[in-house]
């Protein structure tokens, strides 16, 4: 993965048709989406059970780009090396899902994939000041996680002070929650460069009738940058 701070979509699976996943992504990524975003969770750490490597593994053969897996799972470390084997390029703990993140940030770049932390809306950005130089991207949870189409917490003062505590270092802001043409911009405005987006991608649309994800898609991404009317 090359690094830039270009707009990026990336569709949440979790609003995809659960019995259609390889198709769905496959829709997603052709008409314009950047990555392809997994959210993992267990039931425990956050009040929903989605996911697990098997799901990651089966999908991985239908995406081209950017697979981003987001746990949201306590404790992380065990499952490591089966999200690696299963294919995820980006692999991203919570800060609030144990004791020693910087030995979990360190174990997953140690397998070979990006590292990533996010924040629940109620932990503080400097929260993760120390741990700048062991990440590559930074997930400001823009609701409270575990359920999609929920809506949008402002978290754009959370969002700029991350963006000053980064300065020149090559690490993405991403924003999880809520995300659609009105709150896109705000994030973007902000510093976000990777833009979640579930419901807000899959409505209207469907495997056999991809038009309207890509329709959400250039909504999305032009309102993030400015161009939306």
């Amino acid at each position: 993965m090359s690094f830039d701070r270009s707009i990026k979509i990336a569709p949440s699976i979790l609003a995809a048709d659960f019995a259609n996943f390889g198709a769905e992504c496959a829709a997603a990524e052709a008409q314009g989406a950047d990555w392809i975003h997994v959210d993992i969770m267990d039931g425990h750490f956050v009040p929903n059970i989605s996911f697990g490597p098997a799901t990651c593994s089966a999908i991985r053969p239908h995406i081209k780009g950017v697979m981003d897996v987001h746990l949201m799972i306590a404790p992380v470390d065990p499952y490591i090396d089966a999200f690696a084997e299963a294919g995820a390029n980006i692999l991203t703990a919570h800060i609030e899902a144990g004791p020693h993140i910087h030995r979990t940030l360190q174990a997953i770049r140690g397998a070979d994939m990006k590292a990533g932390v996010a924040l629940n809306p109620g932990t503080p950005a400097n929260a993760i000041e120390g741990l700048l130089d062991n990440v590559d991207l930074v997930c400001v949870m823009t609701v409270n996680p575990g359920f999609g189409g929920q809506k949008f917490i402002d978290m754009t003062a959370k969002i700029k002070a991350l963006r000053a505590m980064i300065g020149d270092r090559p690490v993405h802001i991403e924003i999880d929650g809520g995300v659609d043409a009105k709150t896109a911009p705000l994030a973007a405005k902000a510093g976000a460069d990777v833009l979640v987006a579930g419901s807000a991608v899959f409505r209207g649309g469907s495997v056999t009738n991809p038009g309207p994800y890509g329709e959400n898609i250039r909504a999305i991404r032009a309102a993030a940058l400015g161009t939306y009317t």
